[in-house]
């Protein structure tokens, strides 16, 4: 039965049951004081006088105790049924062994402490009667919890509970050993396809169900552009699950739900917490809090940095520039990985390309930029940078030098939320 038309039905039932037994309870308050003689000033004369004088008064004596029990059932049985659900989800993670163990245990504790029942039926006075149903009740818990806990312990010794022993099984890999977590960022980004197709990461891909269900949020945005971005990365998400190893929402419910509620974040880390786990992501105050709390982050923009050609001051580039710099007659163009480029000097070349000498590069935590001026006829030789990239980016041998540093370049900075 499912939990939630067990928890309704129990309920009800037990609502049912405590208002009739206020209904029997009233019926049978009003006719023991019908048939009883008080005497004189007694509460049971005051009680038969109400009586007499307001005709309704017993039925709205016996009505008021149904109602109450009634209102108790109505509270009192939520919680009753969750413990019993609760209950029910222990015995059923339960091998079973232990069943049986278990079972053989309550059996035998009942057994023990049925004498103390039998004597509470003995003709005897009402507190002696008393006194051993309630001896009953308390030895048959302290009887029934020894012999689950006996023959619990002997459970690997008796072949008869749960029968032989099952031979020794190899050792289970862990499914989610090295589980490689996705960030919402890192998924509409792209290039963790690309990185996962060429091997690089070890071990399964695991997407969230709430990382999901943020990146369908952003796919119904009204905002146009982040419309996009969250269908760019459904559709990525698909095209890695037909070529790569991807698991998705499996092993949420090890995220314990009282974080249900938190921030997208908050819940990654927890989940990487719980699974042991990495964290792939390009969001560089993610990366930050993961590390500050202990879990591993594998950032994708410090991979690609990484992977930068290295640039040396004195070295020789042939560049597009795009547009104007921050400062007076400064030009920006990008290399083909996206790197920046300011050229002093270089404004009047706006929308060509010339050839620039490196003069410094600023290495950062969100990327490295390089700063160059323009290259004259008293500089010489020297080392060129695009050497060998003529097939590329389209040397057409007259000296003119067509390169796609143009403004179809995009620089990926140090990621930020779009959500």
């Amino acid at each position: 039965m499912v939990r939630q038309n067990f928890k309704q039905l129990f309920s009800i039932s037990v609502a049912i049951i405590l208002g009739a037994l206020g209904l029997t309870l009233g019926l049978l308050l009003v006719t023991s004081v019908q048939q009883s003689t008080p005497e004189t000033g007694s509460t049971l004369d005051l009680f038969k006088q109400a009586a007499k004088d307001h005709p309704y008064y017993l039925a709205t004596v016996v009505a008021s105790l149904g109602l109450i029990g009634l209102l108790i059932g109505v509270v009192v049985s939520p919680k009753v049924a969750n413990k019993l659900i609760d209950a029910g989800n222990a015995v059923e993670r339960m091998s079973a062994k232990d069943k049986i163990a278990v079972g053989i245990g309550v059996i035998i504790g009942l057994t023990l402490s049925f004498p103390l029942f039998v004597l509470s039926f003995l003709p005897t006075s009402p507190l002696w009667r008393t006194i051993c149903v309630l001896l009953s009740i308390l030895m048959t818990i302290a009887f029934v919890y020894l012999g689950i806990r006996g023959i619990t312990s002997m459970k690997d010794e008796f072949r008869f509970v749960g029968g032989a022993p099952p031979p020794p099984q190899p050792e289970e890999v862990n499914p989610t050993l090295n589980c490689k977590i996705l960030d919402t960022n890192v998924i509409i980004d792209g290039r963790i396809a690309d990185v996962c197709r060429t091997g690089f990461l070890e071990g399964p891909l695991y997407v969230p169900g709430f990382v999901l269900d943020e990146l369908q949020h952003i796919a119904d945005s009204g905002d146009a552009l982040k419309r996009a971005r969250g269908r760019r990365g459904l559709d990525i998400l698909n095209t890695m699950q037909k070529e790569l190893p991807l698991v998705v929402r499996s092993w949420d419910k090890m995220l314990d739900k009282a974080f249900q509620n938190e921030e997208v974040d908050t819940k990654l880390v927890r989940l990487a917490k719980a699974l042991e786990g990495v964290i792939v992501t390009n969001d560089f105050n993610l990366n930050k809090v993961a590390m500050l709390q202990g879990v591993q982050v594998l950032n994708v923009n410090e991979l690609a940095n990484a992977l930068k050609p290295v640039v040396l001051p004195g070295e020789v580039m042939v560049v597009g520039i795009v547009k104007e710099g921050k400062e007076p007659n400064q030009g920006v163009a990008y290399l083909d990985d996206g790197t920046m480029i300011v050229v002093e000097d270089g404004r009047k070349y706006i929308g060509g390309t010339q050839p620039v000498i490196v003069t410094s590069v600023l290495q950062t935590s969100a990327g490295k930029m390089i700063f160059a001026r323009v290259r004259t006829e008293e500089d010489g030789d020297g080392y060129d940078y695009n050497a060998g990239r003529e097939s590329r980016d389209g040397h057409n041998g007259s000296g003119n030098y067509q390169t796609n540093s143009g403004s179809g370049f995009t620089r990926r900075g140090p990621g930020k939320k779009i959500r």
